[in-house]
């Protein structure tokens, strides 16, 4: 199983250089880096140059609110500078965000980010020989790539993977049918759900394309730490950080499964009026225990397997705080990727 590391989300830049370089020590297989509050290729440039081994993948970037061409400029570079270390994790997001947070058209977004797929692979062709490109789909049309524009020609460089995030079984499909890779959310890691309907559709998507299911990479949710007063620090945390996800309608069919669709009405209530202070009063204790993995480092291994051994192809778990217990920290990640 791989193990990679999730960057905090608000860790400023100029500490991403030491984190990163600690991963790498404590011997994680690669790095997940959100799209939050900072640009994801920002920080993936700044992992790059400060790891030597480490794969660094975005998780995710934001398709709809760029360019493809856009995209494909800053992967390919990435995965140039990295030495073939760089991933790019694209996704879609929510509408609201899409259109009220950034100002974009929303429109369907499978057949759209199907395009999009298509569109890079193109894009890296034409880097690879320095040719043109000429895409003329419902939603894109690229028609113009100069000599003096394109990176190439350039065979050197491999064409970075991409790995789609994906919630429901349509975007699995097409992960499976077009991708290298599918990154489940921390909402819809549930191991009954990986099984019932990701892999599947990862296999009828692959299927359609003669090609065997791509690996699904699953951001579970877990509270760890050294002690139990870290475990419970962590769990808090992760109470209020659920209590917003969960607010969220894509997530809904994830509570629905687990029996507790009252949990969303609540939560949806609580986001429409903007009272984010007191949304996380809702996730009792009972509850968080259902959606939650709780243990420190010394426990994680056997937690984590009973629940994801031979389901997934490798996890993500946060990025711990330095400290005196990053020798049993290690030992755990060594027994994680040994499953």
């Amino acid at each position: 199983m791989k193990v990679y590391a999730a960057l905090d989300p608000r860790l400023p830049l100029a500490d991403v250089p030491s984190v990163v370089r600690r991963m790498e020590e404590l011997g994680f297989d690669g790095i997940h880096i959100p799209e939050t509050i900072h640009d994801s290729f920002a920080v993936a440039l700044l992992a790059a140059e400060h790891t030597t081994r480490l794969t660094v993948r975005t998780a995710i970037t934001l398709a709809f609110v760029r360019s493809p061409t856009l995209v494909a400029y800053n992967a390919w570079d990435l995965a140039r500078f990295s030495g073939g270390r760089f991933e790019l994790g694209l996704g879609t997001q929510i509408r609201q965000n899409i259109e009220d947070r950034f100002g974009m058209p929303w429109s369907e977004p499978v057949a759209r980010l199907d395009e999009y797929l298509r569109i890079l692979r193109e894009l890296f062709t034409a880097f690879a020989s320095g040719g043109s490109i000429h895409h003329e789909g419902h939603y894109y049309r690229l028609t113009r790539m100069q000599p003096y524009f394109n990176p190439g020609p350039d065979e050197t460089t491999p064409p970075p993977p991409i790995f789609l995030g994906a919630v429901n079984s349509r975007m699995c499909r097409l992960a499976g049918r077009e991708a290298d890779g599918v990154i489940t959310h921390s909402t819809n890691s549930d191991p009954d759900y990986l099984r019932d309907i990701v892999r599947p559709a990862l296999r009828t998507g692959a299927m359609e394309s003669s090609r065997p299911s791509p690996p699904i990479i699953s951001a579970i949710a877990i509270a760890t730490g050294a002690d139990q007063t870290a475990v419970k620090r962590e769990r808090e945390r992760m109470r209020r950080l659920l209590a917003f996800l969960y607010s969220t309608p894509s997530y809904r069919p994830a509570l629905d499964r687990l029996g507790l669709s009252h949990l969303f009405d609540s939560l949806r209530t609580m986001a429409k009026t903007e009272r984010w202070a007191q949304a996380h009063t809702i996730l009792t204790d009972d509850i968080l225990d259902s959606l939650l993995i709780c243990g420190d480092y010394d426990a994680l291994p056997e937690l984590i397997s009973a629940r994801y051994a031979g389901v997934v192809d490798g996890i993500v778990i946060p990025a711990s705080t330095p400290g005196s217990s990053d020798a049993r920290f290690k030992i755990a990640i060594e027994s994680l990727r040994g499953l």
